[in-house]
C-alpha cells in the first residue's frame, strides 16, 4: 500500500474524520493533527458536495426515517457533513508535513478527478457506493490501491464490485462493515471475518468499525485483520453528524496500545517450553526422600514423595520408582537422582 507500512505486522489504524469538523476548517485540520499525534497510521477524509450525492428535494423520499440522522433531509445532512473541496489542499499539505498518509472516499467522478490533481495515493470506496459499479470502475482505472467497505452488501454484490476493480487493479483491501450508525456489538457478527478471509484469500481483510468504543477492534485483531478503520473526533462535545460512533483522542491512544498488545500476544503457534518459562519450570515437582533411606532399602510411598522444586527426577517417574532399590544412603529431604537406585 505505502512503503513505510510494509514492516508493520499489526493491523493498520485508519482514522476517518468525515464530518466531525462540523463545518470548521480549523477543526478539520486539528483533527488531522490530533489523529497523527494519538496513534493513527493513516488519515481518511470524504470528498463530496451535496450535489454529488443527492438531489435538492425535501419530500418524504429524501427524509431519513430512523437512526442517528432521523428527521433530517439528505441535502441538509450532506451540506452539514461535507468537507469542502477548497480545504483538501491544505489537509494534504498538513498530512505530508506530519508524515502521515492521507486519502479519501470520493462520491462522484468529479471528486475522483479532483483527488487525482492532489496526487492521492489510495482510494476508499464507501459501503453506500458498493453497487455504483460505474463509479467503482472509474476509480479502479486510476490503478491505485483501493479499500472497499462492504456494509449492507450481500455476497453477490461484494463479488461484483471486486470483479469490477480486478479488471484494472488487484491491490484491494476488503473491509467487513456493518452500516449501523452506531452499531451495537450484538449486531456486528465478527466471526464473519473468518469467512471473508476464506472467500477473499488473495486480498487483505479489515474491519470498518462503527461501534462507539474500541473493543470490537481488539476482537477483530485476534481474527487476523490487516486494517482497522474508526471514525475519529477530537472532542465528544462536538455535536457533529458522526459524533455517536466516533472515538476521541484518549480512545485512539488506547486503541493503538491495545492492538499492539493483542497482536503481540497472538505470537506464533508453539507447544512446548517457551524461553520465558525456563525459570518457572524449575518450580515443578520432583521426587524427594521424606525420611532417611539406607543403601539397599526399597523406595516406597512411605519414604519418597513429590515436592517442589524440580531438582532430581521429575514427579512423572514416581510410580516407576516405587520398589526400586537404593544404591546408597539418602538423607531425609534429599532429592532422588538417576544414580540413586538400581534399575
Amino acid at each position: 500500500m505505502i512503503a513505510k507500512f510494509k514492516k508493520i505486522k499489526r493491523p493498520l489504524i485508519i482514522t476517518e474524520i468525515s464530518g466531525n469538523h462540523n463545518g470548521s476548517k480549523k477543526s478539520f485540520l486539528n483533527h488531522i493533527i490530533s489523529a497523527a499525534k494519538n496513534g493513527a497510521d493513516m488519515i481518511k477524509i470524504q470528498t463530496y458536495e451535496p450535489q454529488d450525492i443527492t438531489l435538492k428535494k425535501f419530500d418524504q423520499n429524501f427524509k431519513i426515517k430512523n437512526g442517528t440522522w432521523k428527521g433530517q433531509y439528505l441535502w441538509d445532512l450532506y451540506t452539514k457533513a461535507h468537507t469542502p473541496y477548497k480545504w483538501h489542499k491544505d489537509a494534504f499539505k498538513l498530512a505530508n508535513r506530519l508524515k502521515i498518509p492521507i486519502f479519501s472516499s470520493p462520491f462522484s467522478k468529479r471528486a475522483v478527478d479532483f483527488l487525482e490533481k492532489l496526487n492521492v495515493k489510495l482510494y476508499k470506496i464507501a459501503s453506500f457506493e458498493i453497487t455504483d459499479l460505474d463509479l467503482i470502475e472509474y476509480i479502479a482505472k486510476k490503478k491505485k490501491p483501493i479499500i472497499i467497505s462492504t456494509g449492507m452488501a450481500n455476497l453477490a454484490e461484494i463479488k461484483k464490485a471486486i470483479k469490477c476493480i480486478k479488471k484494472y487493479n488487484n491491490k484491494i483491501t476488503i473491509l467487513y462493515c456493518v452500516s449501523g450508525y452506531p452499531s451495537e456489538e450484538k449486531d456486528i457478527n465478527l466471526n464473519t471475518l473468518k469467512r471473508f478471509k476464506k472467500l477473499f484469500r488473495n486480498f487483505k481483510i479489515g474491519l470498518s468499525d462503527h461501534t462507539n468504543d474500541i473493543y470490537s477492534s481488539f476482537a477483530a485483531t485476534t481474527l487476523g485483520v490487516s486494517v482497522i478503520e474508526k471514525h475519529f473526533i477530537i472532542s465528544k462535545k462536538i455535536k457533529s453528524a458522526d459524533n455517536k460512533f466516533s472515538i476521541n483522542p484518549e480512545q485512539l491512544k488506547e486503541l493503538k496500545k491495545g492492538i499492539n498488545k493483542v497482536y503481540l500476544s497472538l505470537g506464533k503457534e508453539k507447544i512446548g517450553l517457551k524461553k520465558v518459562e525456563k525459570t518457572s519450570i524449575k518450580l515443578r515437582r520432583s521426587i524427594f526422600a521424606i525420611k532417611s533411606i539406607k543403601k539397599g532399602e526399597k523406595f516406597s510411598k512411605k519414604n519418597i514423595a513429590n515436592f517442589r522444586p524440580k531438582v532430581g527426577i521429575g514427579s512423572e517417574h514416581y510410580k516407576k520408582l516405587i520398589g526400586k532399590i537404593s544404591k546408597k544412603n539418602i538423607l531425609k529431604f534429599s532429592p532422588i537422582y538417576k544414580n540413586s537406585f538400581y534399575n
